[in-house]
């Protein structure tokens, strides 16, 4: 996980906030092994991104309480995106968004790719993207072909 407040320089001159990225997965090690694989092809040591994957327990599935616990950490005020990767992380997130105060002002769930749609927001974020772009590069990762 990141220092969201480190980043790109705002017009002041002091660091500008970043678009937290918090990855859902039903499984802790794919969603903490994919922020880390995002940061590290971003070329970014503390990039605002961070996993919640699986129960608080250890075990598969997804938790309210863990997604909502990570974008907590990486909100610096510039909004969250969060990436999922199937299924009940997408009910969850969802129904966490529609409680209206269970997640950082300013969060959204981005349509994209896991793997690939982190690596681009990762990128975009870190850049001083805004929610809008951020999502935006994700989303694109629907576009990358591999054959």
């Amino acid at each position: 996980m990141s220092e969201p407040e480190k980043g790109a320089e705002g017009a002041e001159g002091g660091a500008k906030p970043l678009v937290g990225i918090v990855l859902v997965s039903h499984s802790r090690e794919v969603a903490d092994s994919v922020a880390r694989l995002a940061a590290g092809l971003a070329g970014v040591h503390e990039a605002p991104v961070t996993g919640a994957g699986g129960t608080p327990d250890g075990g598969l599935g997804t938790s309210a309480e863990l997604i909502s616990a990570a974008a907590e950490r990486v909100d610096s005020g510039a909004g969250v995106a969060v990436l999922v990767d199937l299924g009940s992380a997408v009910l969850t997130v969802k129904a966490l968004l529609a409680e209206g105060d269970e997640l950082p002002a300013h969060t959204r769930l981005v349509d994209a790719p896991l793997v690939e749609g982190a690596a681009s927001a990762v990128v975009a974020a870190s850049g001083g993207a805004d929610l809008d772009a951020v999502a935006a590069a994700a989303g694109e990762a629907y576009d990358y072909r591999k054959g």
